[in-house]
């Protein structure tokens, strides 16, 4: 225990120092080390302050998350807190580095706070469905205000040094712990006073905490998590302290147990899990990566070159016409300009990240480039052409990726001698934007290569997951089959909006038809038309609202109507007399198709889709297809991911239905065989 803290006395003070790597956790052995030693700086007549500081970068990324499930034991933090405050002595603290959820909360429960210049303060746990359960919603508002706590609290952004000071957390930035050591020194001997957070008043008016907590209550989607921290701010400026405390741990242990709290966990640790590969070693080699050359100027081509730039990568973006490749670079500039003028980036930025992209329209532009991305037209041979002349051109050891979101990676690697070096980068729209990047590995793709995609994938801003070659990969092979389940419902009897308010209310934030809609059914009609037909084929309605010119959102019609512009679209009884012919055409009687029966049959297909993709080796792991949805596909964190609600909700139930399904509707939902084999193993 002693190993955890390094204590020591200079003049009056009495200096704890966490020190349990790699993130001083705050797990039970660290809790009573501090709390012994907080003990004997009280006991010791000659120590007239404590101060409590880390080491490294770390002062304390907080709670050690796997005591939420293990259980944890005395002293907790809030014991630990309430001692530090109910000591007679000042306890300062000084943030040397990060400062997280639990390590915050016993920030506040000092009196002074001083922040080194890499402090990095933030409250996590509304990722985890949860709030601060140590103080954090009461202490925090008390410092600073209910509004800029309550953002704080509901964003879960970390923030800087220069911001918390700027709000009015700490009491000075100093340059190293010796600065700020020799100030607390001359505090203390100017006889300061003890002044615990929790008996501040919280400045402003309750009036103002409604106005900032709407939009966090209206994105949230009536995430519980959301709601508490709304409730919990909001009692800082009436309830008594002791008592706002008690609300806010019993709430903590409440959320902590919840299926909200237990899906974002899950994904968490999912996300975590996604990283590590079973066939590529940890200390794989990786390729240097420090310029990218980006083929094509369209809508993913720019979006894809501002990712580079964002991380602070040279990238050059390659066109045929110099006029296309204009209108590419003025819309990454007209972005970033939005951006600044937003807020989102400072004016610096946005010019720096400008400048890191350059254009040509002669490929020898890219020959030296670390990591050349292709994003062009989605059609075999155009892929073809393209990678052949990368070939030529491009640097030995120069990694080769697509962005094709369909298209077979291994051919299109038998264009170039060095299919070792070719990889699938598969970017979500918009790509400076979606977290999501599925790093697809070809046949013969190189594990250095593989290695090296998936560092860079996070270090340009992505979670990259790993996925082999199939028709559509991961992602878009189970959305396809969540689709097509929606488009047979349709022919059955369902009505689009039906299915769209059952996946709203659910916790998507649209339903499938309206993402239609928004992508423009002209895109899946011709994906459809270059494929040709598949069986079951149910896009019959899609295919004639398309043909008919109704492509969505950006021809004002689609699935809906979008009168003047309209974003939100309105039922159109031309679309449900379309849906009435079309059935009568295909001899199917139309019936009354429940809620539930829609809910189940469009999720159950993605997850027994997942299930044949890990089978068949085309995923590393159920978990990852999660992660896949969360980040690519708007899947809501509080759901954990299709594969988790299933089995939250019990595998053998799934396995039963889909089996069922299969008997009475056709062979489509023939069962994943490790879907029944998982199901029997879970014996729920």
């Amino acid at each position: 225990m002693e190993n955890l803290i390094d204590t020591e006395t200079r003049g009056p003070l009495g200096i704890i120092r966490m020190q349990r790597p790699p993130v001083n956790a705050l797990g039970y052995a660290l809790r009573s080390a501090i709390s012994e030693a907080h003990r004997s700086f009280e006991a010791n007549p000659a120590i007239k302050a404590t101060v409590l500081t880390g080491n490294g970068k770390f002062f304390s990324a907080g709670a050690d998350i796997t005591e939420f499930d293990t259980g944890r034991k005395k002293p907790y933090l809030t014991d630990l807190i309430a001692q530090l405050e109910g000591g007679t002595k000042p306890v300062i603290v000084v943030i040397n580095g990060i400062a997280y959820g639990g390590g915050f909360e016993l920030s506040l429960g000092c009196d002074y706070i001083y922040l080194l210049p890499e402090a990095k303060l933030a409250f996590p746990e509304i990722n985890l469905g949860n709030i601060p359960g140590a103080g954090g919603t009461q202490k925090l508002p008390r410092l600073i205000g209910g509004p800029k706590a309550l953002d704080i609290i509901l964003t879960g952004k970390p923030i800087g040094s220069e911001k918390a000071f700027e709000l009015g957390i700490a009491e000075a930035i100093v340059v190293d712990e010796d600065e700020a050591l020799v100030r607390i020194t001359a505090a203390v001997e100017e006889g300061l006073p003890r002044r615990p957070i929790r008996d501040l008043t919280v400045p402003g008016s309750p009036a103002e905490l409604e106005a900032a907590a709407e939009p966090h209550l209206r994105k949230s989607r009536a995430a519980l998590a959301v709601q508490k921290g709304v409730e919990a701010v909001r009692m800082a400026y009436s309830v008594p302290v002791d008592e706002a405390l008690k609300w806010e741990r019993e709430t903590f242990q409440e959320l902590n147990g919840s299926s909200e709290a237990r899906a974002q966990r899950h994904v968490f640790f999912a996300e975590r899990s996604a990283r590590k590969i079973e066939d590529v070693p940890a200390d794989t080699p990786l390729r240097p990566v420090e310029s990218a050359g980006i083929i094509g100027a369209g809508t993913m081509g720019t979006g894809i070159a501002m990712c580079f730039a964002n991380a602070g990568i040279p990238v050059c973006v390659i066109e045929q016409e110099q006029e296309r490749l204009d209108q590419g670079l003025a819309r990454i500039r007209r972005t970033y300009e939005t951006m600044r003028d937003r807020g989102r980036v400072s004016a610096e930025i946005a010019e720096e990240r400008i400048r890191l992209i350059t254009g040509s329209v002669n490929l020898s532009a890219i020959a030296h480039a670390d990591i050349v991305i292709e994003a062009v037209f989605e059609a075999m041979d155009v892929k073809h052409e393209v990678f052949a002349k990368l070939d030529a051109v491009c640097k030995p050891g120069a990694i080769l990726a697509t962005n094709t979101s369909t298209l077979d990676i291994n051919k299109i690697a038998e264009a170039t001698k060095r299919p070792q070096d070719v990889i699938g980068l598969h970017f979500f729209s918009p790509a400076h934007m979606m977290k999501l990047l599925e790093v697809v590995r070809a046949k013969k793709t190189a594990r250095e290569a593989i290695a090296t995609s998936m560092t860079l994938g996070q270090r340009i801003g992505k979670i990259p997951v790993l996925v082999g070659v199939c028709d559509g990969f991961a992602g878009n092979r189970m959305f396809i089959n969540f689709n097509r389940e929606a488009q047979i419902l349709i022919e059955e009897g369902a009505l689009p909006w039906q299915i769209d308010k059952v996946f709203t209310e659910w916790g998507l934030a649209m339903g499938p038809l309206s993402v239609m809609d928004l992508a423009g059914l002209d895109v899946g009609y011709r994906i459809r038309q270059a494929r040709g037909s598949q069986s079951p084929y149910p896009f019959t309605t899609a295919d004639r609202l398309a043909e008919a010119g109704r492509h969505g959102q950006k021809t004002g019609c689609g699935w809906y109507l979008y009168p003047e512009g309209s974003r939100r679209g309105v039922a159109d009884p031309e679309v449900e007399k379309l849906i009435e012919e079309v059935s009568r055409e295909k001899g199917i009687s139309r019936r009354s198709v429940s809620d539930e029966e829609i809910l189940h049959r469009c999720l159950w297909q993605l997850v027994n889709t997942g299930y044949q993709i890990v089978e068949e080796g085309i995923a590393q792991r159920a978990s990852d297809l999660d992660v896949i949805f969360v980040n690519g596909y708007g899947w809501p964190r509080a759901r954990g991911g299709p594969m988790f609600f299933a089995q939250e909700t019990g595998l053998a139930r799934v396995a039963a239905d889909v089996t069922r399904y299969h008997e009475e509707i056709g062979p489509h939902w023939k069962p994943s065989a490790l879907l029944l084999e998982e199901a029997k193993a879970s014996g729920n």
